[in-house]
C-alpha cells in the first residue's frame, strides 16, 4: 500500500502534464475495497503497481485459491534469469489442456514495461472470475494471460521513467536489460521474451491475441485507444473486416456503458498542431499486429491515452478486455473461417513497404484545445492543452495507403547450410522447411546488390542495411545442402516478409547477411596492369564496356575506379560479394 510520501508524491508529480477534467465511470464499481485477492493496485487506490515479485506473489495465490481453473507455466527466461510466467485459464476437465470446444484469447501485458496497464486490469478482471461474479466468463474462452513480458524492464522502475504518462507512481523502463525493444523484435527473434511469446502462440494456437500499451503523443479525448491493420493494409482482410465490423462496434458499445471513450489508435501529423492532420500508421512486421495479420493471426494493439489518470486506463482496460471475452465467444465462427480462408489463400502479390498518402481521409476527432506560445527554451511556437473540450470535425487523416514496394510471391526461397541462424529464426516462427533435392536447384534466381545503404546508427542492436538489386540466374553450389522453403503454407505470407530482400522488416534488412558486403580477396595493379591488357585484347565485349565507361569523365580520371572495374571482370572476381545468397524460385 502507498506510504504517505508516495501519495503525495503521486499527486504532485504531474505537475508538467497537461490539465485534465476529473474523470469518474461506472467501471469504478469493479475496484474492491477488501478481500484475499484485492490487488495492490486497488489497495492505493488506483495510483501504484507491483513489482515483479509482489507480482509473482499475486499470481501464485490466485492459483492457489482456485486451482481447478489457474495453472501456471513459465515459458521463458530474460536475459537476467527472471521467469516469464503465463497464467492459463480454462474451465476444462484438465486445467493443463485448454478447452478446444472454445476460443483461446492471448492476453500480453508489460511488452513495455512502463505500460503495465494491461497486468493489473488483468489480475482484477481473473480474481473477479475465480471469485467473484465473472465466472461465466470462463464458459466462454480459454485465456493465457502473460501479466509481465518485458520482466528485466519492468524491474528497471523508477517515478521518473516516463515524462509524458500519467501513473503509475513508479514505472518499468520500455526496453529490456539489453536495451532491446520487445516490440521491434517479432521479424529478427534476438531477444529471448519474443521467442517465449512466438513459442506460445504456436503451441497454443490462439484464436485472438491483446498487445496492451500505452502510448505518447498529443492530448485528446479517448482513454483507450486500439487498432488492428486496417483492411486496405491487411494481407489478412478477411481478418480485419471482421475486427472491423463485429468486434469494433460491440467493444465501444461496452466501453461507453461503462464511462469510457474509445477511438482509434493514431498519431499527429505536427506534433505541434492538431490541425495539420492525423497520421495513420501503418504496422511493419516487427510489431505484434502487422506480425500477428502476416501469420493470419487476429491481432489487437491497445494503446491507452497516457494522459489519462492510471486508475481510468486500468478500469478502461478491464473492461476492454471483458467485452473482448464476450464479442470472441459470440463471433468466434466468423473469426475462425476467415482465418481459415486467409491460411487457405495466399496472394500473389505482397506490399512491403508503405508511404503516407498525398491525399486525405477525414474524420471527426474528440480533441483537446490548445494554443501556441512562443518559449524562451526551445526559440520555436510550443504547443499548450488546455484541458477543454473540442471536437475537430472532418479532420484530415493521412492513411499509409501509398504503395511503395510490391513484391511477387515466389513459389519458394532456398536458404544455404551457412546460414543456421536463419532457419532456426524460421523454425522458432513455425515456418515449414525441407532439404532440397538436386533436381529443385533448376532455374532459380539470385539477387545481386548493385547500391546500399547502411544506417548510420545501430537499431535495436542490428546494423540496419537497404539496397536495390539486379536479377540473375543463379548457379548453386549443389555440393552442400540447402533448405526450401515454400511459400504456400500458412505462414507463408511472413515467409516472404522474412526472406525477401525488399521487405522493410526481412532478415537481409536486419543484418543477417551483412558479411556479404565485406570483400576479402584483392588484386595488386602491378599484376593486375598485364592481366587486364590481354582480357581486353581478347574479350571485345568487354574493350568495349571498358571503352564506353571512359566517356565518363569522372570514372575515367579516377585510377581506383578503373582497376575496381577491371579487376571485377576477371576471373579472380569473388562471385560472391554482394549476392544475396538466398535463391528464389518463381
Amino acid at each position: 500500500m502507498l506510504t504517505p510520501i508516495l501519495m503525495a508524491a503521486a499527486l504532485a508529480s504531474d505537475f508538467h502534464l497537461p490539465i485534465q477534467e476529473v474523470w469518474h465511470g461506472k467501471s469504478e464499481l469493479l475496484m474492491q475495497q477488501q478481500g484475499p485477492l484485492i490487488t495492490e493496485f486497488e489497495l492505493s487506490g488506483g495510483l501504484a503497481s507491483p513489482n515483479y515479485q509482489m507480482t509473482m506473489e499475486y499470481v501464485d495465490k490466485l492459483v492457489s485459491v482456485n486451482p481447478d481453473i489457474f495453472a501456471l507455466e513459465i515459458i521463458g527466461y530474460s536475459d537476467q534469469k527472471r521467469a516469464i510466467k503465463m497464467l492459463k485459464v480454462t474451465a476444462s476437465k484438465d486445467k493443463h489442456q485448454l478447452n478446444d470446444k472454445k476460443p483461446t484469447l492471448l492476453i500480453q501485458a508489460g511488452i513495455h514495461s512502463g505500460e503495465i496497464d494491461g497486468k493489473d486490469a488483468g489480475f482484477m478482471l481473473l480474481r473477479d472470475i475465480a471469485v467473484g461474479d465473472k465466472k461465466a466468463l470462463l464458459d466462454k474462452v480459454n485465456i493465457l494471460f502473460i501479466p509481465i513480458l518485458n520482466v528485466d524492464g519492468h524491474e528497471r522502475s523508477s517515478e521518473f521513467n516516463r515524462i509524458n504518462q500519467r501513473g503509475p507512481v513508479e514505472m518499468g523502463f520500455r526496453t529490456n536489460a539489453k536495451n532491446l525493444n520487445l516490440n521491434r523484435d517479432y521479424t529478427k527473434l534476438d531477444t529471448p521474451e519474443i521467442r517465449a511469446l512466438v513459442k506460445v502462440v504456436n503451441q497454443y494456437n490462439p484464436q485472438l491475441y491483446l498487445d496492451i500499451h500505452v502510448t505518447d503523443g498529443a492530448d485528446y479525448q479517448y482513454d483507450v485507444t486500439y487498432g488492428f491493420m486496417p483492411t486496405f493494409a491487411s494481407e489478412s482482410p478477411k481478418i480485419s473486416t471482421v475486427l472491423a465490423n463485429d468486434f469494433r462496434p460491440k467493444i465501444d458499445s461496452q466501453l461507453h456503458a461503462m464511462g469510457h471513450l474509445p477511438g482509434d489508435f493514431v498519431f499527429l501529423m505536427d506534433p505541434r498542431d492538431l490541425k495539420q492532420g492525423l497520421a495513420g500508421w501503418v504496422a511493419t512486421p516487427r510489431y505484434s499486429n502487422a506480425w500477428g495479420d502476416l501469420r493470419n493471426l487476429p491481432t489487437i494493439l491497445v494503446e491507452n491515452h497516457s494522459l489519462k489518470p492510471y486508475k481510468q486506463r486500468v478500469l478502461g482496460t478491464y473492461v476492454f478486455l471483458e467485452a473482448v471475452i464476450n464479442t470472441l465467444a459470440e463471433q468466434k465462427d466468423k473469426l475462425i473461417a476467415a482465418v481459415k480462408f486467409e491460411q487457405q489463400n495466399l496472394p500473389s502479390q505482397l506490399v512491403v513497404e508503405r508511404g503516407y498518402s498525398k491525399e486525405p481521409d477525414h474524420i471527426d476527432f474528440a480533441g483537446i484545445s490548445y494554443e501556441h506560445f512562443d518559449s524562451e527554451l526551445t526559440g520555436h511556437k510550443e504547443v499548450r492543452y488546455t484541458g477543454k473540450k473540442q471536437q475537430f470535425n472532418k479532420l484530415p487523416i493521412y492513411w499509409q495507403k501509398d504503395k511503395k514496394v510490391v513484391v511477387d510471391v515466389p513459389k519458394a526461397f532456398y536458404v544455404p547450410a551457412q546460414y543456421p541462424e536463419v532457419l532456426q529464426s524460421l523454425s522458432l516462427q513455425g515456418i515449414e522447411y525441407q532439404t532440397a533435392s538436386e533436381a529443385e536447384l533448376s532455374n532459380l534466381e539470385q539477387w545481386a546488390v548493385n547500391e546500399f545503404k547502411f544506417a548510420a546508427l545501430p537499431f535495436e542492436g542490428r546494423m540496419r542495411v537497404s539496397a536495390s538489386f539486379d536479377v540473375r540466374a543463379a548457379s548453386p553450389d549443389k555440393s552442400i545442402s540447402w533448405y526450401k522453403v515454400p511459400t504456400s503454407q500458412p505462414l507463408g505470407k511472413l515467409a516472404v516478409h522474412l526472406l525477401h530482400p525488399q521487405a522493410q522488416d526481412s532478415l537481409f534488412q536486419w543484418g543477417f547477411f551483412n558479411t556479404i558486403f565485406q570483400r576479402t580477396e584483392y588484386v595488386e595493379n602491378y599484376a593486375l596492369e598485364p592481366y587486364a591488357k590481354v582480357m581486353l585484347a581478347q574479350n571485345s565485349k568487354v574493350k568495349a564496356e571498358f571503352d564506353a565507361k571512359l566517356a565518363d569523365p569522372a570514372f575515367a580520371n579516377s585510377a581506383d575506379a578503373r582497376a575496381a572495374w577491371l579487376y571485377k571482370q576477371t576471373p579472380y572476381y569473388d562471385q560472391a560479394y554482394l549476392q544475396y545468397p538466398i535463391l528464389i524460385e518463381r
